[in-house]
């Protein structure tokens, strides 16, 4: 497997779940700064222009979510996924929560074209972005952490997500002194030999 990815973005939960899950993978960086996922070649590999896209033998699978998914099923002895009913559907709460409110409130800081056309509006989304990204890390430490983990005391596809997001959180302008559970789950995973293996290769 391929995984496209550029440092510091969402595609490196995936690299994480990949590290859990034990799987071999490639890991092929897009220069944002060179603007290379809006390149022809890269458009071959996502017409999108984003990342992150996993290149495997049946073509290319895109979008953070599905290929979280996707590794959980090709190592269900890694137990990213639960199989209680349940649990699944409380892992899933939060990573749709992220993928819909808290990775948008994120994007409003740097991709406010999105969304408007007058750059007034993008200052307006800017400076929202300290208060609404600090309502979600509430959210998520009052909802979302049921433990050290979003599943107590198990990692899943969930934490993988939750994690890549809270890297983002001090250039958000979110006081972390003031969300012990936040802090506490950051240590926790940055403990864990997948997230030191993703920072050795550069990807955080």
């Amino acid at each position: 497997m391929q995984l496209y990815f550029a440092p510091h973005t969402i595609s490196v939960a995936v690299a994480i779940a990949l590290e859990e899950a034990g799987l071999d993978y490639e890991a092929i960086k897009i220069d944002f700064a060179a603007k290379e996922q809006m390149s022809e070649a890269y458009a071959q590999i996502n017409p999108k222009g984003r990342v992150p896209a996993l290149a495997i033998d049946g073509g290319i699978l895109t979008e953070a979510g599905a290929l979280l998914e996707y590794i959980a099923d090709l190592s269900p002895a890694a137990e990213l996924r639960p199989s209680d009913p349940l649990l699944l559907a409380r892992m899933r709460e939060v990573m749709y929560y992220l993928a819909s409110t808290m990775h948008v409130n994120h994007a409003h800081k740097m991709r406010g074209s999105r969304w408007a056309s007058k750059t007034s509006s993008y200052k307006d989304m800017q400076a929202r972005v300290p208060e609404t990204m600090t309502a979600s890390c509430a959210h998520i430490s009052q909802f979302g952490l049921r433990g050290p983990f979003v599943l107590g005391d198990t990692v899943s596809l969930a934490d993988c997500y939750l994690y890549v997001i809270c890297t983002w959180l001090n250039g958000d302008g979110v006081e972390l002194a003031g969300i012990p559970k936040i802090q506490s789950f950051m240590t926790a995973m940055e403990q864990r030999p997948s997230v030191r293996a993703v920072t050795a290769k550069g990807m955080l």
